[in-house]
């Protein structure tokens, strides 16, 4: 027969329902048989790059290329050098100008050598634009198209370089005799808003794509 005391202290040995193991536990979600950190669960998401679709943008630089190389042409053809032609008074002259420097006409007048230095730095520019346009993120449009038009005008104004040795410039923005602002392209224009392009997406965007995702 079983004895009645057995049960009694096989009772009170038995741990209560309130003495439950309060150790620290391992921060880890498990998930079948696998333990996987949580930290691990928040991750960067990996970005496609744009691949074989850099060459829609290399398509829109080309575009910028045609655009400015022709405009410079009707330029030489119906201006007169440094003769303005009127165009809305008193803001915006047609204005035949060559620059043999950089922008603003810094170091035009240096004794030629400029012409290698600053053909070699906008090819380097180039290149390098044309690697980072296919490494670039897929979903950075905003990024993509300034690259672009950077591409655009840095080789529009490069071919200037190579066939003439200055850069042909003829938009002449102004107010009346007061002031006047440095004769510029349309391969300027394309440099001057891909920039502002690539600092919006650096300064609003590029936080944005690279927050991590649960």
């Amino acid at each position: 027969m079983p004895n009645p005391t057995d049960s009694s202290d096989s009772q009170h040995n038995k741990p209560s329902q309130a003495e439950v193991d309060k150790s620290p536990q391992p921060a880890h979600a498990t998930t079948g048989s696998s333990t996987t950190p949580r930290s691990r669960l928040t991750k960067t998401p990996k970005m496609a790059a744009n691949g074989s679709r850099a060459f829609m943008w290399y398509a829109l630089a080309l575009i910028i290329i045609v655009i400015d190389q022709w405009t410079k042409w009707l330029a030489e053809t119906k201006l007169t050098f440094h003769d303005p032609v009127p165009v809305i008074e008193p803001f915006l002259n047609w204005t035949l100008a060559y620059n043999y420097g950089a922008a603003f006409s810094f170091l035009a007048d240096a004794g030629g050598w400029q012409k290698w230095f600053f053909s070699g730095l906008a090819l380097l520019m180039s290149l390098f634009l044309i690697i980072y346009l296919l490494k670039a993120p897929r979903k950075a449009t905003l990024l993509s198209l300034g690259l672009a038009m950077v591409l655009g005008g840095a080789l529009g104004n490069l071919i200037d370089r190579l066939l003439h040795g200055h850069v042909i410039d003829f938009i002449h923005v102004h107010y009346a005799d007061v002031w006047h602002y440095p004769i510029f392209n349309i391969a300027d224009i394309g440099i001057s808003l891909g920039v502002v392009l690539i600092v919006i997406d650096m300064l609003f965007l590029e936080k944005k794509r690279e927050m991590p995702q649960s």
